[in-house]
């Protein structure tokens, strides 16, 4: 995995972001918020293109729906779906199978992955370690 450098990303440049990057910047979480704020905010400067699939929907609205705040959880949900949302269709659930099979990886991490081959993104945005054996998706942590 190679160290997330915001400034150094090329304008235009599409990102699938994985699950917990964005639940740190949304909880502002002390240390990873701000390893992962500079990403957000050249989206938010229309520099990049950010992408979330629908498994990160779902794991990001988990949090506030469980603490009962539905408001918050439709905020979230509001924020999100700006952002190119990739659906879990049947060729990705099959691209899913022959990365777990190949590389390893749990079920929601390869279909991260395979959301981001099926898009063309330039990068997967993740926090999570077990993309070592990926080849040929430049992650991004």
């Amino acid at each position: 995995m190679e160290a997330l450098d915001a400034a150094a990303l090329p304008a235009g440049a599409l990102l699938l972001v994985d699950s917990a990057p964005i639940i740190y910047v949304l909880e502002a979480h002390a240390k990873l918020a701000r390893r992962f704020m500079p990403l957000f905010e050249r989206h938010a400067a229309g520099e990049i293109a950010l992408a979330v699939t629908t498994v990160t929907l779902a794991e990001v609205l988990t949090g506030p729906l469980a603490a009962g705040e539905e408001a918050l959880a439709r905020r979230y949900r509001k924020v999100l779906e700006t952002w190119q949302v990739v659906n879990f269709d049947s060729d990705i659930a099959e691209g899913a199978a022959r990365l777990r099979a190949a590389c390893r990886l749990k079920l929601p991490d390869a279909i991260q992955l395979a959301s981001a081959l099926s898009i063309n993104a330039d990068a997967l945005v993740t926090h999570d370690r077990d993309f070592e054996n990926v080849r040929g998706m430049r992650i991004l942590g």
